[in-house]
Parts: C-alpha cells; structure tokens; sequence
C-alpha cells in the first residue's frame, strides 16, 4: 500500500509535465499567420501555415500576421509652403510581405511605420501649397505612398495605399479662402461679359458690311424692326430713321440756308 502511493507520488507529475512538453511541440498557424522560427537565438527559418513542431527551449517562434494592416495617421500640422497652418490626417494601408525582415530589422515594424508615416506626412506636405492639398490629393498620396513604399521596403513591408483624410483651417483662414473664391469668381465673370461684348462687335462689323453691301437689307431690316414695335400693347411708337434719311436733310437744310 505504502510501495503503490509512492509510485503515484513520484510518476504522476513526471507524467504530466512530459504530457505538458508533447503539447507545447505543436502550433497551429492560421491561413494568414507565419511563425518566424529561431534555432538558440539564431534565424532559422520561417514556418506556416498548418501545423508545426516547436521545440521549447530550443526554439522559439515569433508569429506574425500577413493581412493588410489599416492605420489610422494621427492628425498632423503641417506648414504649407505658402505658410498657411493646417491640420491634416490620413489613413496607411500596408501588410508584411517578408517575415523575417519585418522581425529582424525593425524592433517594432508596426510603430517603425506609424512613425515614419507621420513625418513623411508632414514633409510632402509642406512641399506644396495650400491649393494644391485641396485640389491634387491624388496625386499627393501617390507621392506619400511610393515613398513610404521604397523606405519600409528593408522591412519587408508593401504599403499598398495612403489616403488623405481630412484637411482642416483655421476660421480666419476659410474666410480668406472664402473672399478669394469670391474675387476669383467676379474677375471671371468681368472676363467673361468682355469676351462677349468683344464677340459681338465682331458680329456687328460682320452685319454692317453686309448691309452696306446691299442698301436693299437695310431696307427689309427697317421694314422687320416695324413689324416687331408694331406687335408690342404700347400707345407710343417710335419709328426709327435710318442715318442716310437724316443726311439728306441735313444736305437739302444746308442748301437752303446757302442760297
């Protein structure tokens, strides 16, 4: 009796902590999911998906997730190059493509890309003028992208996109932005009636030439301008006198003070 609870006594932890180290030898990776694998501290190789065997104390493995990673820019204030202070935010999209670089040359490739989006943020964004982060965001975040691309690049990280959010002014300066679109919107108008009225003195030359081609146009003109006042609800009627008329009186006047 005393023989058998000794056994049990002595076997049974050894038992469970042999059970213990059988079950930590197998991981299970997901789909998405590689196991950088360390052999005594040294690279290994990279392991997954499905089951693996990890040897403890031997081995070590770090996971590391290959879905597309969406980052949320904090708000940046940025000096444009036309010294106008803005707040601006935006959105990183990027995954890992390399496990073991994403492991072995960044600590912490996820706060390594946060930071390095926040100043390439600021730094292609004080490049350009106000206006153009209003109207050319397109182009500025393929600007940002491809040079977050090529830097994070030694990381083994592709980042896919980047989207500017939100630009934010100031209540001054809207009000400025303001009074300018104004002002850029009465200059147009101004342009545009002097190209009309530039348009229609050509017209006009173009219609006295040919009416001055044939003395009968002039004639039926008269005769249709007639027509129009006399289909007008009005008690007065002015008859218009072509300036050849009043010439000749002016000519036949000037006879008769003469002799």
């Amino acid at each position: 009796m005393d023989t058998t609870f000794t056994f049990d006594y002595v076997w049974m932890p050894l038992v469970f902590f042999i059970s213990l180290f059988i079950f930590s030898i197998f991981k299970v990776l997901r789909e998405y999911e590689r196991g950088v694998i360390f052999f005594l501290g040294r690279f290994q190789k990279v392991k997954g998906p499905g089951l693996i065997i990890v040897i403890p104390l031997i081995q070590q493995i770090v996971r590391v997730d290959l879905r597309t990673i969406v980052m949320d820019v904090p708000t940046q204030d940025v000096i444009s190059r036309d010294n106008v202070s803005v707040k601006v935010n935006a959105v990183l999209y990027f995954k890992v493509v390399d496990p073991e670089k994403a492991i072995i040359q960044v600590e912490d490739f996820l706060a390594a890309t946060s930071q390095l989006s926040q100043t390439t943020l600021r730094s292609v964004l004080g490049q350009h003028e106000l206006d153009d982060m209003l109207a050319e965001r397109d182009q500025l975040n393929t600007d940002i992208q491809s040079i977050l691309d090529k830097q994070t690049d030694a990381w083994g990280i592709k980042v896919s996109n980047v989207e500017i959010k939100h630009v934010d002014l100031d209540e001054s300066m809207i009000r400025a932005i303001a009074q300018q679109a104004e002002a850029e919107r009465t200059r147009r108008a101004k342009v545009i009636h002097a190209l009309g009225e530039n348009e229609a003195s050509e017209q006009l030359l173009r219609a006295a030439n040919t009416l001055a081609k044939q003395p009968q146009a002039l004639q039926l003109r008269y005769l249709h301008t007639l027509t129009e006042i006399a289909g007008d609800k009005s008690n007065t009627i002015i008859f218009p006198v072509p300036m050849d008329f009043m010439q000749g009186l002016k000519q036949i006047f000037d006879n008769k003070v003469t002799k």
